[in-house]
């Protein structure tokens, strides 16, 4: 596997509307393996294309919890519902974090790396992680939802998406 280079802010395609994946191959899967190894190597819980400078709507997150690695290409949002605010930070933006309230639970449709499609939901911390991968697909950035800036050391064991 190899570990890509992260795209940081103000990269423009980091505001760009992604394409959709219409070839699932195998180059398809090393991209999606590559994403997972560049995620981990930067101790991030997700990871978007457009981090590596690829405008296409794949995305990675895996909150290291018993569901493990969830692939998520042509993500589409189904349903959301209540709401949390907690602090999140974006690996296209290191040392920054930021207080953001997003639905507490969401169900999500998505294709896999073999095309096949598949529904999810999640709730709390992991959906969290997912919408904010879906956001960079869409080229929404999670400063534009930050209600107010936090330092690093007022984190309780936040992560980076």
């Amino acid at each position: 596997m190899t570990v890509r280079t992260i795209i940081s802010y103000p990269a423009e395609i980091l505001e760009r509307e992604c394409e959709l994946v219409t070839t699932f191959d195998r180059k398809l899967g090393k991209l999606l393996d590559d994403m997972y190894d560049t995620m981990i190597e930067y101790d991030g819980v997700g990871l978007a294309a457009p981090q590596i400078g690829l405008a296409k709507q794949i995305a990675v997150v895996d909150i290291d919890d018993e569901i493990g690695t969830i692939e998520l290409i042509n993500p589409e949002i189904l349903k959301t519902s209540g709401e949390q605010t907690d602090a999140e930070g974006c690996l296209s933006f290191p040392g920054i974090y930021g207080e953001v309230t997003r639905p507490n639970y969401v169900k999500v449709k998505a294709k896999d790396r073999k095309g096949r499609t598949f529904i999810f939901e999640a709730e709390g911390f992991l959906a969290r992680a997912v919408q904010h991968e879906i956001d960079h697909l869409h080229g929404i950035l999670f400063t534009t939802k930050v209600s107010k800036y936090v330092e690093a050391e007022e984190l309780e064991g936040g992560e980076e998406a």
